[in-house]
């Protein structure tokens, strides 16, 4: 997803689904929020990832898709279950206990950020060129802004839900770039299927033994929450992303990144009756223009090449 890659053009299908993918994932930050007033943190990602996997592993099974030995998916699994789904998942819900649902959304997008730095320090072929440098600077200063420089100086809870949702950006970040080489060969749906497995082999246990078996009396608006994250935002989300990713291609897949903040600022204000201060929407502006510049379509490569 962050690779550059020259923009295509875009047809009337691929803007339609960047945004349904941006409206399912936004709302995902309103549907943490509500499951977490009943259920703890580590059920919440439970739920959402056995559910999605069960889900994907239908959908394997109904389509007849090849799937590779146990002994070659398994480790794969298990490693990027971790990077990508245990653990930045349980760092943003833990996160939304502190902070706002939008500005959580905000704070996500800095994952664009971290896959530019990362990318540049594994593959030789990701350079850090002058406009993309430019870019991650950017972005981090968007970053400090929407934290707000004296919570990061008194570091209380609110501070670190912020500093844990860029945890969780920074690992999808190491989780993309490991993807690139540990699912060679592996279809994106059986990739989605065996990550959020090896999540769910993660999370489960942990779930039973730090916060219990769930007492099941959940509200329905609990229960609606917990779907929503299971089959909309993580089964249902995985197979729109890949069809993007073949009709739009990785290098109009920011815009899904760009889009998924207003969205979750927008429910929680509406649904959740949440506040933003100034400071988190001039973040987000200054975190935008940044990705924008990461993306090229603010400052533009030049057509031979750009300068290191």
């Amino acid at each position: 997803m962050l690779r550059p890659m020259r923009q295509t053009s875009l047809s009337a299908l691929a803007w339609l689904l960047i945004g349904l993918l941006a409206l399912i994932w936004g709302a995902s930050f309103l549907s943490n929020r509500v499951a977490l007033v009943e259920a703890g943190v580590l059920t919440t990602v439970a739920i959402r990832v056995a559910g999605g996997a069960a889900l994907l592993w239908l959908w394997v099974a109904v389509r007849r898709l090849p799937v590779p030995p146990l002994r070659r998916l398994l480790p794969v699994s298990l490693a990027m279950g971790l990077i990508n789904n245990a653990l930045p998942f349980t760092l943003i819900v833990w996160g939304q206990v502190h902070i706002e649902s939008g500005l959580a959304a905000i704070l996500n997008a800095a994952t664009a950020i971290f896959g530019v730095l990362v990318a540049a320090a594994v593959f030789a072929d990701e350079r850090l060129t002058r406009r993309r440098l430019a870019g991650v600077v950017l972005g981090f200063l968007g970053v400090v802004v929407a934290i707000g420089p004296h919570h990061l100086a008194a570091f209380d809870l609110r501070a670190a839900g912020q500093i844990a949702v860029l945890g969780a950006g920074l690992s999808y970040a190491l989780a993309a770039a490991y993807a690139r080489r540990a699912f060679h060969g592996i279809l994106p749906e059986v990739a989605a299927a065996g990550m959020l497995t090896g999540a769910a082999m993660l999370t489960l246990p942990a779930a039973l033994l730090v916060e219990g078996v769930p007492a099941g009396g959940y509200s329905p608006g609990a229960w609606t929450a917990l779907c929503y994250l299971a089959v909309a935002a993580s089964a249902l989300a995985y197979l729109l992303y890949y069809r993007v990713l073949a009709l739009a291609g990785a290098g109009n897949l920011l815009l899904v990144t760009l889009l998924v903040a207003p969205v979750a600022m927008a429910l929680g204000a509406v649904v959740l009756d949440e506040t933003l201060p100034l400071r988190a929407y001039l973040g987000f502006t200054i975190l935008a223009l940044g990705l924008l510049m990461l993306d090229g379509r603010v400052l533009p490569a030049r057509r031979n090449a750009e300068s290191a």
